[in-house]
């Protein structure tokens, strides 16, 4: 089986953002990344072209394992990605989707939220999604 391709640690988080061309994805950039350090108590690092805080290793019944960030957020040309990994599991659901249904212009994937700019959303409740979903990957896998 091949080796995990992401990884923590892939080089600098300040000289990944210094190379956005749109100063307003730079500025939400920043936003971000003090949210998530506040919501997780980690520092930012570099997971390819995405910027985690955290680590957990999780296993899956099939056997498949891996490392992933506990939350995190790509600044994308056309939207951010912003990973939620612990809004898909079944102890998170009911309250993501109330959550989402006040969030604001997005759309999201099993566990990734996408947004345009921030301004498009309520930060409120962007906080409180991110802090359910790093509170469910803590109780899960309580490594992380």
């Amino acid at each position: 089986m091949a080796g995990q391709k992401t990884r923590p640690d892939t080089g600098s988080v300040a000289d990944f953002l210094a190379q956005l061309d749109d100063p307003a994805k730079r500025a939400d950039s920043e936003v971000l990344i003090g949210l998530f350090r506040e919501v997780s108590g980690e520092e930012p690092s570099l997971w390819g072209t995405m910027i985690g805080f955290g680590q957990y290793h999780y296993r899956y019944e099939s056997g498949h394992e891996g490392d992933a960030m506990i939350i995190g957020f790509a600044p994308r040309k056309a939207e951010f990605s912003i990973y939620l990994m612990g809004s898909y599991l079944p102890a998170a659901l009911e309250k993501r989707d109330q959550l989402l249904a006040r969030l604001g212009k997005h759309r999201m994937g099993k566990a990734c939220l996408y947004v345009k700019r921030l301004s498009d959303i309520d930060l409120k409740v962007l906080r409180e999604l991110a802090t359910l979903s790093v509170k469910t990957i803590k109780a899960t896998y309580p490594t992380a």
